[in-house]
């Protein structure tokens, strides 16, 4: 069974920073790319950033570019978000994604807030 489970989120204040972790299990974690993405209330869920599968090519959406880094530890199977320079609009429900075998798995989310 598929399992995605993300942690780390929390209040901080703009400028502050956060670490998102997203533990997986059911799967082969090497041979998959992961990504995160986050809704803010009342908004769509919108893509964040996305690792490919080993250590492969990583891709930003321009409102995180250079603030925010995903990173992923195959041997423990684990992807993660350094999120720096947080903003009051960075505020929202982070999800870790999985697309595998046609069905696209999220985990139950972590609620990030960035204070003004």
């Amino acid at each position: 069974e598929v399992q995605l489970v993300e942690s780390g989120g929390g209040l901080v204040q703009a400028g502050g920073s956060l670490r998102l972790s997203c533990a997986a299990s059911g799967f082969r974690f090497d041979d998959y790319a992961l990504g995160w993405f986050r809704q803010a209330a009342g908004k769509e869920r919108e893509g964040v950033a996305c690792i490919s599968s080993r250590d492969g090519p990583t891709y930003y959406a321009d409102s995180v570019k250079g603030r925010f880094t995903i990173s992923r530890d195959n041997a423990g199977n684990t992807v993660y978000l350094q999120m720096n320079s947080l903003k009051p609009e960075d505020t929202g429900v982070y999800y870790c994604n999985l697309d595998y075998r046609g069905y696209a798995y999220w985990g139950q989310g972590t609620q990030v807030t960035v204070s003004s």
